[in-house]
């Protein structure tokens, strides 16, 4: 018999890590292959793992509710070979401590964005301390210029006391304040008193919320603790607006044609076809063609590299049950026509609404569009979905009294109006470039062909 590891398998380009929910073995119980192991947990989507071998479970290296990043093994079944060998023994058992192959998986973990004037430090792993450093916290160590003698005193909360990721950007993040430095040493207790007097008034200002006194709340108040997926979300809005300098811009647009046109086909189209049309995937169609014409809304910032992607996938903004939202992807949205991308946009609301997204589902984004307008806002300023470097807000349409210039001269009309907004990352997008893409959306709508044919 032999030992197989169970790895955390890769979900997407951008998921790194993982949280497991549950096992639904137990040690010593046989698995059959493809069986479901264990639920887990991402930033996109929950899903469960198959186990890739039939034998006995021999080992689980995880708990419910850790987290994991990919590619670690996360558990070993023992399985028969063909010629009825015994299970080795020994150290040949276990290929590598599970502590190396968690500081291994973090080498795919994302480096933060670093700016360019930075000098970086001279840190080598070949020293005479005993300490482990990651290859990541290396990285950040030589970026942030953090030399090996301060790399040494920060305090670490990994295993066996190693510096993580969270505890190097912590130390940076404090870096310079000597003084908070301090009263992290203190007790609570010693923090509060240094914190209301008015000669530490300028460290109290400066202080981090980590190191901070628990909050008192005074009146009438519920305390509602954030769900798992509301704490990805806020982490991640909080990451995008670190990582790209937003700026939105806003277009006013004519959608009378697109509007009547779809009153007037809708009840044919669902007829024929099975499925509803909404507004959702003509303007999916509309930033399709745009995108073409302007190549750069559809990529990422790797450095000082522009990484244009020539596949073309199209997030959509989801409200859940729950409140939350996900972002489904279209893939290859710019092969799809009008039924292609309706069924698509139906498909992955549907699923997202009754939970049956695949992990699949939520990755291969290149541009996200948001409809504020289902809410009945009538404009919004997105953040942008990360690493993509644009997302589209559209309003809810409404009726008002326009002018409107014919060959007669100028008229009053009621005329279907909805604004259109635009967030981009201004590192690699400037103002020309997504007010251009964005009044080329904004025509593409105005000029519908009221009289196309489904």
């Amino acid at each position: 018999m032999s030992i197989i590891d169970l790895v955390m398998p890769k979900l997407g380009e951008s998921i790194m890590e993982a949280t497991i929910l549950k096992w639904h073995k137990n040690v010593g119980e046989k698995i059959s292959q493809d069986e479901t192991l264990l639920d887990i947990a991402t930033d996109k989507v929950d899903s469960e793992v198959p186990s890739t071998a039939e034998g006995i479970l021999e080992e689980l290296l995880f708990q419910v509710n850790d987290v994991v990043p990919i590619g670690t093994v996360i558990a070993k079944i023992r399985v028969k070979t063909e010629d009825g060998a015994q299970e080795v023994s020994g150290p040949q058992a276990s290929p590598k401590p599970r502590e190396v192959e968690y500081e291994e998986a973090n080498l795919v973990e994302e480096v933060p964005f670093v700016p360019s004037n930075h000098q970086p430090a001279q840190v080598s792993g070949n020293n005479n301390s005993l300490r482990f450093y990651s290859p990541l916290v290396l990285n950040i160590a030589q970026s942030e210029g953090i030399s090996m003698s301060d790399l040494e005193k920060i305090p670490g909360t990994g295993q066996d006391g190693r510096v993580s990721k969270k505890d190097i950007l912590s130390f940076v993040a404090n870096r310079g304040n000597d003084s908070l430095t301090t009263q992290t040493k203190l007790p609570s207790q010693t923090v509060t008193v240094l914190q209301k007097g008015e000669e530490n008034t300028s460290v109290a200002e400066k202080k981090d919320p980590v190191f901070s006194a628990p909050a008192v709340f005074q009146g009438n108040v519920e305390i509602i603790e954030m769900d798992r997926m509301r704490k990805l979300i806020a982490k991640h809005m909080v990451d995008s607006k670190h990582i790209s300098p937003h700026v939105t811009s806003f277009a006013e647009c004519d959608v009378t044609n697109l509007v009547l046109w779809r009153d007037r086909v809708k009840k044919d189209f669902e007829k024929r076809e099975g499925e509803k049309i909404t507004f959702t995937p003509l303007f999916i169609e509309a930033i399709v063609k745009c995108i073409k014409k302007y190549p750069w809304l559809s990529s990422s910032v790797d450095g000082d590299k522009i990484i244009v992607k020539k596949d073309i996938g199209i997030g959509m903004a989801t409200a859940l049950p729950s409140g939350n939202l996900i972002v489904p992807v279209i893939k290859n949205a710019d092969q799809l026509n009008l039924v292609g991308l309706t069924r698509q946009v139906n498909g992955l609301a549907n699923a997202a609404r009754t939970g049956k997204l695949r992990p699949d589902d939520t990755t291969g984004g290149t541009f996200t569009l948001t409809n504020v307008g289902t809410f009945g806002s009538i404009m919004g300023t997105p953040i942008i979905n990360q690493p993509q470097v644009a997302i589209m807000a559209v309003g809810a349409i409404k009726k008002r009294p326009m002018v409107i210039e014919t060959l007669q001269g100028d008229t009053i009309g009621i005329r279907h109006m909805i604004y259109i907004s635009l967030s981009y990352d201004h590192r690699i997008i400037d103002g020309a470039l997504g007010s251009t893409f964005l009044n080329a959306v904004s025509k593409e709508l105005e000029n519908f062909d009221g009289t196309r044919q489904i």
